[in-house]
This record gives C-alpha cells, sequence and structure tokens, in this order.
C-alpha cells in the first residue's frame, strides 16, 4: 500500500536547475529514512541524497554544494533540488522510502518508478 511517485524531470542545459519531486503515500515521510537513487545507462544505481529519522542529511561528494533533499510533512513530500546540473548528472532518480517493520523485525524498503533528467546542451 506504500507507494511513491517521482516527478519533475526533463531535460535542461548544463548550469540549469530542476526540482524533483516524491510523493508518498501509505506512510508518512517524517518517519520514514527517505533517499534518492540515480541509474545512468550502463552504471550501477548510486545513492545521491539521503535524509534519516533525526532529520540528517548525506549527499554523494559529486552533488555535495549543488543538491539538496527536504521532506515537506504537510506535503508528506520529498523533494531534490539540483542546482549547476552537469551532464554527468543526466540519470533516471529514483525515490526510496525505508521504515522499521516490527513484526517482520526488519526495515523494509519502496522505490518509485523512477524520472528521466537528462542534462545536455
Amino acid at each position: 500500500q506504500v507507494q511513491l511517485v517521482e516527478s519533475g524531470g526533463g531535460l535542461v542545459q548544463p548550469g540549469g536547475s530542476l526540482r524533483l519531486s516524491c510523493e508518498v503515500s501509505g506512510f508518512t515521510v517524517s518517519s520514514a529514512v527517505m533517499t534518492w537513487y540515480r541509474q545512468a545507462p550502463g552504471k550501477e544505481r548510486e545513492l545521491v541524497a539521503e535524509v534519516n529519522l533525526p532529520g540528517g542529511t548525506d549527499y554523494r561528494d559529486s552533488v555535495k554544494g549543488r543538491f539538496s533533499i527536504s521532506r515537506d510533512n504537510a506535503k508528506n513530500t520529498v523533494s531534490l533540488q539540483m542546482n549547476s546540473l552537469k551532464p554527468e548528472d543526466t540519470a533516471v532518480y529514483y525515490c526510496n522510502l525505508g521504515r522499521w517493520n516490527s513484526a517482520l523485525g526488519r526495515t523494509i524498503y519502496y522505490w518509485g518508478q523512477g524520472t528521466q533528467v537528462t542534462v545536455s546542451s
């Protein structure tokens, strides 16, 4: 019943900006670890940005200072603001939610279907 839907991807020139949104239903984002991943053609999926339960954030080195992840608890969404985009940022971006399941005794994860970001002149 947990569903994640990404939006906001598109074509942008190098140096431009995009804001991705992850709309979540079936769970409260403030009670979950939210992560953005991306996967470029021929490459492995990689972590881009994460916000944990205490509210701390982490980013891969290549996007530090350019990307920002944030929760909007009122809208139950998570955003990824991407500035100063580079061609190497081109990828399908995925939203991920992790929550503790007490019945199973482990964290379980949910994925969105992804949104395409293309950075090209």
